[in-house]
């Protein structure tokens, strides 16, 4: 039996994929999470074979929790739900330890697809993911271009996001158990490590880089 996790913020969501999943008789769905920290709580309390981790969460988006269970939980293989089939979310999840990537808009039928390929050790991309991907690669290549990670912490992209959600310094210590003067610290090293000093530079900043997604 494989043991799955499901994390997304929209019930509707979870509900769909869960009853998708559970038609198949080897696959058991032990828990659910609608938002990041959830998430990292339940795949280190469960140790699923399987996690679905939507890549816009609220509070720690599905890359950061990506990144941080491909290091505390690694027999844990870890698929990306989005909405997004641009090639710079799908590099991010890529290399924060996801082996699938699959669109919330994908057919019933991939589900199986994706669940045999990954579970044997492959690495599966929703088709119009891996062509977009494809051609972004070769694009980079003729240019002679990589793509560059972001020049933050962990926890200065943690915080980073709850900014762009519109918490303020005083809601994003509570919520991280930091005081408001160390989080108003990361706050300026972000500013000076990414030249960007007001509010709607980070926000932009963070939708660019797949932090917080631009319809969040």
């Amino acid at each position: 039996m494989i043991r799955v996790v499901l994390a997304d913020d929209h019930n509707l969501v979870r509900a769909g994929i869960r009853a998708l999943l559970e038609s198949d008789g080897n696959i058991d769905v032990v828990g659910e999470a609608a938002d990041g920290h959830a998430a990292l709580d339940l795949i280190a309390r469960d140790r699923p074979d399987l996690a679905f981790l939507d890549i816009t969460m609220p509070g720690l988006n599905g890359l950061e929790v990506a990144a941080r269970i491909a290091k505390s939980s690694p027999r844990t293989r870890l698929v990306m739900l989005s909405m997004h089939a641009d090639e710079a979310f799908v590099a991010r999840a890529l290399h924060a330890g996801a082996v699938g990537y699959v669109l919330k808009d994908a057919v019933a039928e991939e589900l199986p697809l994706l669940v045999k390929a990954v579970m044997r050790g492959d690495t599966y991309l929703s088709p119009g993911v891996s062509r977009r991907l494809v051609d972004a690669l070769r694009a980079a290549g003729a240019a002679g271009n990589g793509t560059a990670d972001t020049p933050l912490t962990t926890r200065q992209r943690e915080i980073l996001q709850l900014v762009a959600e519109g918490r303020s310094s005083k809601q994003i210590a509570q919520a991280l158990g930091l005081s408001t003067k160390t989080v108003e610290t990361h706050r300026s090293e972000i500013m000076k490590r990414l030249d960007i000093h007001d509010l709607p530079g980070l926000v932009r900043y963070a939708v660019r880089t797949g932090i917080v997604s631009a319809d969040g």
